[in-house]
């Protein structure tokens, strides 16, 4: 078995090929350039947004705990007014404050600065413990991301000052100190492919006249000399192109003689060779007669008298028999058909492992009869590499092929789950069961499980076999799958 070249990545190599040195070590330098530069950019600004979220957090934690302390008199003396005035003075005097909200041990709000309609969902979104001094939540909304703390005032006995900062302010910095890093990374860019462009230069202009010359030597001048302009890889190339030449043109003129005696033989060799075609040509038209006039011919009576032998009235039994070879061929091709579907179905290429389960656990329910529960988890949005659904579809074919031959079960459970980079699939029936130990110790047996346990290992995975007799079996595969993670946006809390 022969292993298909993938076509792109050929095409790719050749046309690497084609491209001159000069450009190669350009890209090279250009690439590691750009690469280096990259990777500072990315690295300065995530230390940057980092830095600038613990000082955001460090001055929502004061803003708040000031709210908490200078609200505790005016909450103990029921002065709302003067706490509606407090939190709309803060709310004026911090630009990144989105709101303030302080609410009662019983989650009533006192005060907030939402103006007529307030957001009941953010009661729940933070809340602080008994003993912490406060409690810090992250969280996305419509207007970006929102850091919220809960700031308990006077312990929490009179309730817990809310405030809500966005990120806009830290991503404006951020944003203008990655484009101030972009530029002096274009700069150094710049600069390094410059250089490298001279270096380039230099280096390749040997290079340039080697290949001047020896497009001239390819157009006849063997004699053509290079001039050695170092002592270096290059120079040693040029002198041994020089002594190539020399050498080149005493064989030519050896050559010269050669092609002589050369012709008079090809005028021989062809004389010759018309003589073999012509005898070949006249023994495929005796062959093509023969078969023209004997086998095309004992063919064509042999299909008309079949056709005779089917319709002749007084000949039933020679009709019957030669519809039930049509019967027997039609159906001998549809399981051909069929077992080519095994073999490979395309399904499984096409729409992906689950579809091509489904439709093999339908074929397997029409034709044995059982019921099987399958489920799947963690699929939705999701696709697993070519080789491991190859492996799962053949690992659970064979398990219902085992469940089919000797289980004698009633009930099957496949669940095929994928969570975390890794896929399971665990096959359950309530069959006969067996004792996987000895059978695996039998002559002959026990090579179908073997297969099961090699394909898992081959990927990385684990499989594993529980069988108790007259209870059932229960198969359990595990695979790591390291490629086309997703994630969901959550809430995070700091």
């Amino acid at each position: 078995m022969t292993l298909k070249s993938n076509p792109f990545a050929n095409y790719i190599k050749e046309r690497f090929k084609h491209v001159r040195v000069q450009y190669k070590i350009l890209g090279l330098v250009a690439g590691v350039v750009l690469l280096l530069s990259s990777m500072i950019v990315w690295q300065m600004g995530d230390i940057l947004t980092n830095n600038l979220r613990d000082q955001l957090d460090k001055r929502e934690v004061s803003i708040g705990s000031d709210v908490a302390a200078r609200a505790t008199n005016e909450l103990l003396i029921n002065n709302a007014y003067s706490v509606y005035e407090l939190l709309q003075n803060t709310l004026k005097n911090n630009e990144d404050v989105l709101y303030i909200f302080i609410v009662d041990p019983q989650g009533n709000v006192l005060a907030h600065t939402f103006g007529e309609a307030f957001p009941k969902e953010l009661l729940k979104a933070n809340a602080v413990g008994g003993t912490d001094k406060y409690h810090l939540t992250v969280f996305r909304t419509e207007v970006g991301v929102v850091r919220d703390v809960a700031v308990p005032i006077l312990d929490g006995k009179l309730g817990v000052a809310r405030i809500g900062m966005d990120e806009n302010g830290l991503q404006k910095a951020v944003l203008l100190m990655t484009w101030n890093l972009l530029l002096i990374a274009l700069f150094v860019s710049a600069l390094g492919i410059i250089a490298a462009v001279l270096l380039t230069r230099v280096l390749t202009r040997p290079i340039r006249e080697l290949v001047s010359l020896t497009q001239r030597v390819t157009q006849g001048e063997l004699d053509v000399q290079g001039i050695v302009h170092s002592q270096d890889e290059i120079g040693v190339l040029t002198e041994a192109f020089n002594h190539m030449t020399t050498s080149l043109s005493l064989n030519h003129r050896e050559h010269e003689n050669l092609m002589v005696e050369l012709r008079e033989k090809e005028e021989m060799r062809l004389q010759l060779l018309e003589k073999v075609m012509t005898a070949q040509e006249e023994e495929r038209k005796r062959i093509s007669r023969e078969l023209h006039d004997g086998t095309s011919q004992a063919l064509t009576s042999l299909m008309v008298g079949l056709k005779v032998l089917e319709s002749e009235a007084s000949f039933c039994e020679v009709g019957d028999r030669l519809q039930e070879m049509r019967q027997t061929v039609a159906q001998t091709l549809e399981e051909v058909h069929h077992l080519a579907r095994e073999l490979r179905p395309s399904i499984l290429d096409d729409m992906g492992l689950v579809p091509a389960l489904e439709r093999y656990i339908r074929e397997y329910e029409t034709k044995f009869g059982a019921e099987i529960d399958f489920h799947v988890i963690g699929f939705q949005q999701h696709r697993v590499s070519p080789a491991i659904e190859v492996a799962l579809y053949r690992i659970v074919q064979e398990a219902l092929t085992n469940v089919a031959k000797y289980a004698q079960a009633s009930m099957v459970s496949i669940l095929l789950d994928w969570r975390e980079g890794w896929v399971s699939a665990i096959i359950e029936d309530n069959g006969q069961g067996f004792d996987f130990n000895q059978k695996l110790t039998q002559p002959g047996r026990g090579l179908g499980l073997f297969g099961m346990q090699e394909r898992a290992a081959l990927l990385g995975g684990t499989f594993k076999i529980e069988s108790q007799k007259q209870i059932g079996t229960t198969v359990f595969i595990k695979i790591p799958d390291k490629g086309n993670l997703f994630s969901g946006i959550t809430p995070s809390e700091v």
